[in-house]
């Protein structure tokens, strides 16, 4: 049996706010979003890359504060280019020993971006 790969869901409250963080600061794209009607919750999905999230506002699907690891292929680069984009709420910094950056949603959920290579 193959196992293609996971695609985590990430509890979310505010389409707004989500696209303010995934699309404008870590420059992800708005794949797709779904509601069975208008006024019901959104489900959607983002990717950039390879990487891709689902973000839902559906109180059953999953909660808040959720972590996942995304591999980049040069974390302190990544973290370099958040940081100078100058968003009013988030300053990640960088973990030398993990060689990784933690970057926290407006909802809870943490990202920890982090690459394989030891040269940062």
């Amino acid at each position: 049996m193959e196992f293609k790969g996971a695609v985590p869901i990430l509890r979310i409250f505010d389409e707004g706010k989500a696209k303010e963080f995934y699309v404008s600061f870590l420059e992800f794209t708005w794949d797709w979003e779904h509601r069975y009607e208008s006024q019901f919750p959104l489900y959607a999905q983002v990717s950039k890359g390879g990487c891709v999230l689902h973000l839902s506002e559906h109180h059953g699907d999953c909660t808040p504060g959720a972590a996942v690891r995304i591999e980049v292929e040069d974390a302190k680069a990544w973290q370099e280019k958040l940081v100078a984009k100058l968003y009013g709420y988030a300053r990640p910094g960088f973990s030398e020993e993990w060689n990784s950056v933690q970057v926290t949603d407006p909802f809870g959920n943490k990202l920890h971006f982090y690459s394989t290579n030891n040269e940062n």
